[in-house]
């Protein structure tokens, strides 16, 4: 993984660690919510690109999350 991807799944983990505890809700949809309104459109490319090539690093709810996110417009 590159440098950039590393820090995507750091970065996309660490959301996923402050919203599964939450007992109110779906974490995954927070999850996913979260990247798509406070991620930058790069960034979730990214992602969603990192786990289109097998999601190495992603944990179960984050990596479910990002599979829910919108595809970027070509």
């Amino acid at each position: 993984m590159s440098r950039t991807v590393d820090k995507l799944v750091m970065m996309a983990n660490q959301i996923g660690k402050f919203f599964v505890p939450q007992r109110d809700g779906d974490p995954v949809a927070a999850i996913a919510d979260h990247l798509q309104k406070f991620w930058d459109p790069r960034m979730r490319a990214g992602i969603i690109a990192h786990l289109a090539a097998g999601g190495a690093g992603l944990d179960g709810p984050v990596r479910e999350a990002v599979g829910r996110l919108k595809k970027p417009s070509a």
